[in-house]
């Protein structure tokens, strides 16, 4: 962990998204990669459709499989994001998210950066569509259709037409002839998010993201965890205002909202703040 701790988190991030990715090559020719482990869950939020996806984006399996007439309840897809909840929680969005991973290159481009502390109210959106949309729905439309609706996927999540009906429409004539309105609106919101997260940290995580509101509820439980030692911790503050989650650690060190991204711990002056994959310490008050 520590060799790991040493690698920038750029490079980890770059290098998580390109083992998702791994088929170049298809966006070469337009086509989807519809190999054998197309049929497994990638941690993060990386869409099925994409050219060169090695597996399948979580949210999108779970909306495909839960309460369709083949299947009673998707327990391999809900089983297999629960395991990547226990053991990394929101370390995934941190560094394993090709899509946190887009959002931490925008917010590189030069441009007065916003406070979303007053919007903080705005997180639980992303409870709203996990439990709504992503959950609640597909139990509504339950045996009505062979395969559940994406609905998240088909009307809401920009990284579709990112990494999939873009790509796929360059490099198929015939394609972009089909493209209308579903894909002016999918087009619209890609660009409102880009613009977002170019004045904004990582809105879409913040606000909309229900896989980052899934995996959050495994911050205080999984193995991996961020640590805060009360008997070196002089109050600084340094590490609150440092967090562009809008989290201080101190007051909560398994917060729903921490990535477990490590700049609160860079910047802590007397290394009060550590994170590693050992059982949480409870330290005294």
């Amino acid at each position: 962990m520590d060799k790991i701790k040493k690698l920038n988190r750029t490079v980890i991030q770059a290098l998580a998204s390109l083992m998702t990715n791994i088929h170049i090559q298809n966006f070469f020719t337009g086509r989807i990669y519809t190999g054998p482990t197309k049929r497994a869950c990638v941690p993060g939020l990386n869409c099925y459709s994409c050219p060169a996806a090695a597996g399948s984006c979580p949210i999108g399996s779970m909306q495909a499989v839960m309460g369709a007439k083949k299947y009673k309840f998707s327990y391999y897809v809900v089983g297999t994001m629960m395991f990547f909840g226990v053991i990394f929680a929101r370390l995934i969005c941190g560094f394993l998210c090709p899509f946190g991973f887009f959002q931490d290159l925008l917010a590189k481009i030069p441009s007065k950066k916003l406070s979303t502390k007053k919007l903080r109210v705005l997180r639980y959106i992303k409870y709203v569509i996990l439990l709504g949309l992503v959950l609640a729905m597909t139990l509504i439309l339950e045996n009505k259709y062979e395969v559940i609706p994406p609905i998240f996927c088909k009307y809401i999540c920009p990284q579709g037409i990112l990494e999939g009906a873009i790509p796929l429409a360059i490099k198929n004539p015939s394609l972009r002839l089909g493209l209308g309105s579903l894909f002016n609106l999918k087009l619209t919101i890609l660009i409102i998010t880009i613009i977002l997260s170019i004045v904004f940290y990582r809105p879409f995580c913040k606000w909309i993201c229900p896989l980052g509101a899934f995996y959050s509820l495994f911050n205080k439980y999984s193995l991996y965890q961020m640590e805060v030692d009360k008997s070196k911790c002089i109050n600084c503050g340094k590490c609150a205002r440092i967090c562009r989650m809008d989290v201080d650690i101190r007051e909560n060190d398994h917060h729903l909202e921490c990535i477990r991204c490590g700049d609160c711990k860079k910047q802590c002056p007397t290394k009060a703040i550590s994170s590693s994959f050992k059982q949480r310490r409870d330290y005294e008050k």
